[in-house]
């Protein structure tokens, strides 16, 4: 009787964090932003962060997040102002304009979140959640160091 083969998990990740990464940037291209663009807002609202710290959040290296902020300053949704506790630091600031379309672009994540969610039976949503939240903080949550390997989102 032949073994049955491991399934490549690897793919299976792969390939639905693509199909979802692409779902994601079709939905919030509607509205004129990308998804690094909705990590920055959202991530700057309510809390002084730097833009190192918002690079960090958003799994984004120095270049990326400079060229994100440099297209939100040119819309008028965030600022780059000196922060209230150091002097030294430069945080990013959110417009009012773009604390309206980080709301609007949150609401478009939840969509796309909630359809993937949707198209499980509904017995299985929340053991695919919770199964995804144990590999993520548990055995998958720190990346073994790996030359020629790009860091994920955190």
């Amino acid at each position: 009787m032949a073994e049955t083969p491991t399934p490549d998990v690897s793919y299976l990740l792969d390939h639905t964090s693509h199909v979802l990464r692409t779902r994601m940037t079709a939905a919030m291209a509607e509205i004129g932003l990308t998804p690094r663009m909705h990590c920055v807002l959202t991530h700057a609202l309510g809390e002084e962060r730097t833009q190192i710290q918002l690079a960090e959040i958003g799994g984004m290296d120095k270049t990326t997040m400079v060229v994100t902020v440099d297209a939100l300053e040119k819309a008028g949704y965030a600022l780059r102002r000196p922060s209230s506790t150091d002097r030294r630091a430069r945080i990013i600031a959110v417009t009012p304009e773009g604390a309206e379309l980080a709301a609007r672009s949150q609401q478009i994540a939840d969509s796309v979140h909630a359809a993937v969610l949707d198209a499980l039976p509904e017995d299985e949503r929340a053991v695919f959640v919770r199964a995804l939240t144990r590999l993520t903080q548990g055995h998958l949550a720190t990346p073994a160091e790996a030359h020629g390997v790009r860091r994920a989102r955190q």
